[in-house]
């Protein structure tokens, strides 16, 4: 008997998870490495940290580009996904006031 392995079409919902991610998980690592810097070691003055702040972002943005793919259907990751950039903005605001 012969393995046939059965290929598996690419589901629709990974353009919106793939979408949702580059856009807003864009945005999301943004607001991340904002709070970083202002609540960060030496608050927002510090001069060693803007070259790390800038650099915090890459990984972060391709840490939730990775991870949204976990997430059960596109809709879902767009809406985690706006819920968590509305919770980052929030605090980003709260923190610089």
């Amino acid at each position: 008997m012969e393995n046939k392995v059965k290929k598996l079409p690419i589901r629709a919902d990974w353009w919106s998870k793939t979408i949702s991610g580059l856009v807003l998980g864009f945005t999301l690592a943004l607001a991340i490495s904002g709070v970083f810097a202002w609540i960060g070691p030496g608050g927002i003055a510090a001069p060693q940290k803007v070259q790390f702040v800038m650099w915090l972002i890459t990984p972060v943005w391709m840490l939730i580009l990775s991870l949204i793919y976990l997430v059960r259907t596109g809709v879902r990751a767009l809406k985690g996904l706006l819920i968590a950039n509305a919770l980052a903005y929030a605090l980003l605001f709260l923190v610089k006031t």
